[in-house]
This record gives structure tokens, sequence and C-alpha cells, in this order.
């Protein structure tokens, strides 16, 4: 836990009494703060691992009621924060009702600055072993699908599409950009249907040279080319029973998109140089980058094989385009190559995270992959950066002018992404907008959001 920043907000009204405690605690940030509207304001500001609270707040230093009204404003914004109250002398009953009301401890006048450091440490221990555990509940929530990292509403759906899918025996198509994670679900759905304990055979059409593809895809008799020194089988043969998964479809030669047609309606193949036709069980899954309607109207595709294979179609919408996803996965990757690669534990820095967000990762997830990965080796501080990244140019997107559109605009940002943030958590996600539930409440309603 020492690595991790130890804040501490003072809200009292003794400037005497600010000045002694401000000194006495080392290794801690901290601020102070006078009255509950000051103590509000740097609980959002300086978002503090601890307050210590004196109940003895103007406008009624020598009541509690206004200490108590703090209390309970500090906690419904930020829930999370330990509140250790400071009363007076016997002053058991107010300290009793602190409890009640949430604080973490109390600790009674006059002010020992020792013992009231090991509370302190206790505290901010004790938060930030929440905190890390709430991160690790994040990244379990962040996973919907087997080896799939996503909080996006987005992706959420292809993951109930992929679900749904998955005890069926339709051929499925899946389009989307580069780098999306098209495999990723592909072994997902593998790994929901009924085939799950068979083979899933994989190829990339695009990986393999053309008088290659035809004896990977059916294999060959012995003495069918030079070279063919015995039988073998082909891919679609060895996915017998599973599922054949063909990556970049749309870059298939025509003369063997009719031999794969032909397969696909009498479900045979035959080897080249063989005559025999063998019977084979396989569920055929394709993926592209490419626009196959535009590839049929230029005479590249075959229509009847894209309806073959188009029995189901998932889009698989690009990084930019996942609202939230992005700073999740930077996280599950980094905690991934800290682990595999053995080295020192490091986070991300607020402008690094903002860039994260900002960047249009053209080569999506498995660009974010690659920067993150080389950002960690390179990283020389304990946050990694936007240069680390290479991200320090990251252009932000221009806003309209108009400030009733900017500002709705940006509420309602800010509440889609605290809701991806914290996996639609109510309570966490108030936390994080500093506002009340009530408030969110009423701002998911006013922007027709679903939780």
């Amino acid at each position: 836990m020492s690595d991790k920043p130890k804040k501490l907000l003072i809200v009292e009204d003794d400037p005497g009494l600010q000045g002694q405690l401000r000194w006495s605690f080392e290794g801690f940030e901290i601020e102070v703060a006078a009255d509950r509207n000051a103590a509000l304001a740097q609980l959002r500001r300086f978002e503090p691992s601890v307050v210590t609270l004196d109940l003895g707040l103007p406008p009624d230093p020598g009541g509690t009621s206004e200490g108590f009204a703090t209390l309970e404003e500090i906690l419904a914004l930020a829930p999370d924060t330990k509140v250790i109250v400071v009363t007076g002398h016997n002053d058991r009953n107010n300290a009793v009702r602190a409890i009640g009301l949430g604080a973490y401890d109390f600790y009674e006048k006059p002010i020992d600055p020792d013992l009231l450091n090991l509370v302190l440490e206790r505290a901010v221990r004790l938060y930030h072993l929440e905190q890390q555990n709430r991160q690790l509940e994040e990244q379990y929530t962040a996973t919907p699908l087997e080896g799939l990292i996503a909080a996006s509403p987005e992706m959420l759906k292809v993951c109930r599409s992929i679900e749904k899918l998955a005890p069926t025996n339709v051929s499925t198509l899946l389009l989307g950009e580069s780098g999306t994670g098209k495999e990723v679900l592909v072994k997902a759905l593998h790994g929901l249907s009924d085939r799950s304990d068979k083979r899933l055979v994989a190829i990339n059409c695009a990986a393999i040279p053309e008088n290659l593809l035809e004896s990977e895809l059916f294999g060959y008799e012995k003495g069918a080319f030079t070279g063919a020194a015995k039988t073998t089988p082909g891919k679609i043969e060895h996915a017998d029973g599973g599922m054949l998964f063909l990556d970049e479809i749309g870059d298939l030669p025509l003369p063997l998109q009719a031999k794969l047609l032909r397969f696909l309606q009498e479900r045979v193949v035959e080897r080249v140089g063989g005559r025999r036709e063998i019977e084979v069980d396989v569920r055929v899954v394709c993926a592209t980058h490419q626009n196959l309607q535009e590839q049929i109207k230029e005479g590249r595709f075959r229509e009847d094989l894209y309806y073959r294979i188009n029995e189901a179609t998932i889009m698989v919408p690009p990084l930019r385009d996942r609202q939230g996803d992005t700073v999740v996965l930077a996280r599950a990757f980094l905690q991934h190559f800290i682990q595999e690669l053995n080295l020192p534990a490091r986070e991300f820095s607020k402008t690094a995270l903002e860039a994260i967000e900002n960047y249009s990762w053209p080569g999506n997830v498995r660009e974010l992959e690659n920067r993150v990965k080389r950002a960690l080796v390179m990283a020389d501080e304990a946050q990694i950066t936007p240069e680390d990244l290479e991200l320090e140019d990251t252009d932000i997107e221009v806003a309209p002018f108009n400030l009733r559109v900017v500002r709705e605009e940006a509420e309602r940002k800010a509440v889609l992404r605290a809701l991806s943030h914290t996996d639609n958590n109510v309570s966490r996600t108030a936390e994080m907008l500093g506002v009340t539930r009530p408030t969110l409440y009423n701002l998911v309603r006013k922007y027709n959001i679903e939780i």
C-alpha cells in the first residue's frame, strides 16, 4: 500500500488546531476546510481517502447539527471515504451517533497526534484494500464472455447475440475492422456451443498463398502433386464434429469460393487429387473486415456463398464506438502484462486515461494492447503517462458552442462513462459523479439512459 497516495482532509474551524493537525501527519497529502461548503468542495476536488471531522462547525460551532449534516453529505457523496469524527471529552453519545450514521471511527479531544496518526494509517489502509477489492470485482464483471473484456452497451449487445447463437448450428458471419476481437468472439461462441468438446479449427484465408490454400482447406491424396508424399486430410476434415473458423473470408479466391459453396450445400469434401466424397459434420463461422456487399457488386465475391455463410450476422463495433471500453481494456492489459512480464506495479496517470479515451484507435483492441505493453516496458515512473503511450498529441473532439447543448451532452456522457466504469452500480456511479443517488436517478430519467 505504500505506493498509493494517502489523502487526508481536515475539517476544522479552529485555525490553531488546523495548523497543528496539518503538520502532525507525515506521508499524507493534506487539505483543510473550515465549514461544510468548503469540505464538500474539497471532497469533490481532492477525493481524500480519510477525513477528520470536528462536529462543532459554523454556523453552529457550539453544537453538533452542522457537523452531523456535513458527515451525512460526505458519506452520500463518497461512501468509501473513512470519516474520523473528532468529539469533545466524554462526548460518547455523539460519538456513538456518528458511528451509527456511517463514520469509520471517533477520537476525543485533546488531540494526541501519535495516537490519531495510528487511527489514520489504519483507516487509509482499509480504504485502499476496499478500492483494490473493487477493482478486482470490476475486472470480473467486465468479462461477460470467456476471454472477452468489455463493459460498453455496444459490446454487451454483441455478447448477448453470441450467447443466443451458440446453442444453434447457424452459419455465422462476424463483420468488423481488423483488431476488434472477432477471433475472441469466435472462441467464446465455440466454448458456449454443444461442440465445445470438439475442435475449433481456424484458418486465415489471407495468410496462405492461393496455390496452397485449397490443399490446406480440403486436404490432398498421395501423389496429387509434387511433394505430396502421403494422404493428408484438410482443415475441414480436422474440424469434423466441431467448428471451422474461416477468418478473412473476403480474401478467399473465386475458384475456392465455388468449392466451399459446394461443401456448404452438400456437406462433403473431395481432397485434391481424390475422387471420393467424404462427409463432414462441421459448423462454419466466418469473419472479415471487408465489405462483402461491395465485393459482390465488383464480382469478387459470390452472392450465393455470401447468403450461405450469412445465416446470422454479428457486427463487431470498432473500439472508438465502445463507450468506456478503452479504459476497462487498458487497465486489464496493464495488469496482465505486469504479471506476465514480472514488472513493478504501475498505474495510468489521469492524463493518460484521458488520452486513451480521446484517441480514435484506428488499430482497435490490438493497437491498444500493443501500446499498453510498450508503455509498461518503457515507463520510468510509477505512473504511465501519455508520452509513454505515445499519445501526447491526441486531438480532443471539438464540441458545439451552444452552452445548453454542451452542458446536457457533457452530463449525458459523464453518466454513461461512470456507469460503464462501475458496471452499472448505482451507488458507485453516484459517488464517482459526486452526486446523490436521487440526483443520479433524475439524470438517468432525463437522458433516457438504461441501467
